[in-house]
């Protein structure tokens, strides 16, 4: 009974690893990412300008150029419980527990931007390259937790996926007074995504197939508003539209080296920025509020089973995220920053399982970075990020055979399943003006 149980629970599983490219980088670039990644009201650099707010960049009269890459890792554990069974089907009261943690290592994160400004022109230009999602997970096939033994064994084994998501952006605003500036940016995305095993397909009769590599193409666009009183206080506001993809269309393999293929929508969730800035002297203060769109969003507005035991979407709810930063330039050609960044999370315990394991969900973020200004012209940033998710996120395993008993997903008594995760990150960048 144990092994049936698993085998129902497989398909879930390896959806948790497709479900991390719903996560939202708290920033981009080391001085944005030093911030918390607020940005919206207060533009310290041209990569955080044209992430939050297009029309942001108005405050930069130059032309400038900047670099950055980061070295990503994150420690998931995944912890299950099962109860088991005896010959009869009977519980026989005694559990089945273990932890499995991520075997991944580094991934790296790139951030390319350039502006176009002049200091007499109304009208301002930018592009930009970010690698705004890419990670994946890695957990080896393991005999001390349920949910990582061999297939044959009733698990799942190991379980492995990569995703990335490229966006560049082009970017224009324009100054309607001193004051207030207005900002639009088409985006154009790239996805990739590898899983396995792949549960987006219908299982045959020998289980869930692996997929190989499928692309995706996208497009969105990004509107904003900026306002700089001239005194010190400034405000913000953005809106990034959903980025709709086209279909990740999947080669699978079976067990039995059977082939088939299958197609699955998920696009990218709609963000909604409001930001405040306050420069005074030596101190410039940042805070954006967010609201992220699951809810509406192609992937991860529906969840559940399909008639076919495939599954047809995660179940995320919207998150807030706040993101605080604080920079001090007292110290000569050094500025320090500090940042602060909280997110709720959109998963629920109905759904815990559908989103094992969600390694993108990171509670509460801390960053601090530095700048060093070699001369007028050049600039070199560091940042380092840590994050927890806090709490574990906790539910039951779900078997789509037990809905009847234990609506609405067939959640299987006396079992649990639960992660959670830390991340830390080391990014440098080199920021170049010209002729200034």
């Amino acid at each position: 009974m144990r092994k049936t149980i698993l085998n129902f629970s497989f398909l879930i599983f390896t959806t948790a690893v497709l479900s991390q490219s719903g996560h939202i980088m708290q920033g981009v670039g080391s001085v944005n990412m030093s911030m918390g990644g607020a940005a919206t009201a207060q533009p310290l650099d041209i990569s955080g300008a044209l992430q939050w707010n297009p029309a942001a960049i108005s405050s930069f009269d130059d032309k400038i150029l900047k670099f950055d890459i980061g070295l990503f890792f994150s420690s998931p554990q995944l912890y299950s419980t099962v109860p088991e069974f005896d010959g009869a089907g009977q519980p026989t009261g005694n559990f089945f527990s273990g932890t499995t943690e991520d075997d991944r290592g580094i991934s790296p994160m790139p951030a390319l931007a350039m502006v176009w400004g002049k200091e007499d022109s109304k009208h301002t230009f930018g592009a930009s390259a970010f690698g705004i999602s890419g990670f994946g997970v890695i957990f080896p096939e393991s005999m001390t937790n349920p949910i990582n033994m061999p297939q044959n064994m009733g698990g799942f084994g190991r379980i492995e996926s990569d995703y990335i998501l490229l966006q560049v952006g082009l970017t224009y605003a324009y100054e309607i007074s001193d004051k207030f500036s207005i900002g639009v940016a088409p985006t154009f995305n790239y996805a990739t995504l590898e899983l396995m095993p792949n549960p987006t397909a219908n299982p045959s009769a020998v289980g869930y197939p692996s997929a190989d590599k499928a692309t995706a193409l996208g497009f969105g666009a990004q509107l904003g508003l900026f306002y700089d009183s001239g005194t010190g206080f400034k405000a913000g506001a953005s809106y990034k539209t959903t980025q709709s993809f086209g279909d990740f269309e999947f080669d699978n393999t079976y067990l039995d080296n059977s082939t088939g293929t299958n197609n699955f929508n998920m696009d990218y969730p709609a963000i909604y920025s409001l930001g405040l800035g306050y420069s005074l002297g030596n101190i410039d203060l940042a805070l954006d509020y967010r609201i992220v769109d699951y809810e509406n969003t192609d992937g991860f507005s529906s969840t559940g089973w399909t008639p076919t035991a495939s599954v047809a979407g995660f179940g995320w709810e919207n998150i807030s995220i706040v993101s605080a930063g604080i920079q001090y330039k007292g110290i000569a050609k050094l500025p320090l920053r500090l940042g602060y960044t909280y997110s709720s999370n959109p998963i629920n315990e109905d759904v815990a399982f559908f989103n094992i394991p969600a390694t993108a969900i990171i509670k509460n973020a801390f960053q601090f970075g530095l700048s060093y200004e070699v001369s007028d012209n050049l600039s070199l940033d560091a940042v380092y990020h840590h994050g927890a998710s806090g709490d574990k996120t906790t539910g039951q395993l779900l078997n789509p055979m037990f809905i009847q008993s234990f609506p609405p997903y067939g959640a299987i008594p006396g079992s649990e399943v639960s992660y959670d995760m830390t991340t830390d990150m080391i990014m440098v960048g080199i920021g170049y003006t010209f002729n200034k």
